[in-house]
């Protein structure tokens, strides 16, 4: 996908189940808005094509809008009408008949702890709540798919988990497959069933978020116990299966090479004088994976 001299995107090629959640990984300026406008029709692929719930981007971008919901940069909401008042609007745009309307609005409006509010003008919401009813909007119409563009961007830390949670639990009830836009490691963590991460307009990595984490290096532990010491440090990452060693409070880190055990490096530390009382043993985190990538582009 190019614009002049620019290209925004580059061999993209991407497939997404049909009811799972994707998250879209990328820092600001990768390409994730443009993969959302190309996916809905609304831009032309310089070259190769794209398909949407089966239908081609370019030739058939009326019906995947209509069978789709969307949250882009902007709500798309009338701050002088009430949430009842828009998402009316935004139903009979979509030719719903007026009962199955307004049984729509009052379960979505529910569902996000909101029927209670629903005749207030929005000027008067927090951006959160607002951020709510952009949500319910682009799921007004049950459509089979919803494209979320930095749904929690800007929020403060509560906001986000409340929208978090209330995006978690519609996914699961409509059943829809949601395509979600976002650099927030945690958001993605929570949400998504596979994870894309794209830099600079390229797709280095895809998997599940458990698949990204196992690929991103060796086991993991944090060992607790006594007799740690800097004689030991040092024989730890002389050995080639340690990829890295260190210790903090008492409290012994560490990070194996690939195919390394973690079970003979604990004997190891015991035969040379440690007293272990706990092994925690884990992955990568998701944001550890995620900036390592970066890392790369780097260098």
């Amino acid at each position: 996908m190019d614009f002049g001299k620019v290209r925004a995107l580059e061999d993209l090629s991407l497939e997404v189940e049909r009811g799972s959640v994707f998250g879209f990984l990328g820092p600001n300026g990768a390409g994730k808005t443009t993969t959302i406008r190309l996916l809905l029709g609304l831009l032309e692929p310089t070259r190769g094509k794209a398909e949407v719930l089966g239908f081609d981007t370019h030739e058939r971008a009326h019906e995947i809008r209509s069978r789709s919901g969307a949250l882009l940069e902007q709500a798309g909401l009338y701050e002088r009408l009430s949430a009842e008042e828009n998402l009316e609007y935004y139903g009979q745009i979509n030719r719903m008949p007026g009962i199955e309307r307004r049984g729509r609005i009052k379960e979505l409006l529910t569902s996000v702890g909101l029927w209670e509010r629903r005749k207030e003008p929005l000027k008067k919401w927090s951006r959160g709540m607002r951020q709510k009813v952009a949500v319910a909007r682009a799921l007004l119409h049950r459509p089979e798919m919803v494209f979320l563009d930095e749904p929690t961007a800007g929020f403060d830390p509560s906001s986000a988990a409340a929208l978090r949670d209330d995006l978690g639990g519609l996914a699961s009830r409509e059943g829809v497959t949601v395509f979600l836009c976002t650099h927030n490691l945690f958001e993605a963590e929570r949400l998504c069933d596979v994870v894309g991460v794209i830099r600079r307009g390229k797709l280095v990595a895809v998997g599940s978020p458990d698949e990204l984490r196992a690929g991103s290096g060796g086991e993991r532990a944090e060992i607790i116990g006594q007799g740690f010491g800097e004689k030991m440090l040092r024989m730890l990452r002389e050995r080639v299966e340690v990829r890295s060693a260190e210790i903090t409070n008492g409290r012994l880190a560490i990070e194996l090479e690939e195919k390394a055990k973690m079970a003979p490096l604990v004997s190891l530390l015991v035969h040379e004088g440690a007293e272990i009382e706990e092994v925690r043993r884990g992955k990568a985190s998701l944001e550890e994976v995620f900036l390592k990538l970066m890392e790369e582009d780097k260098g």
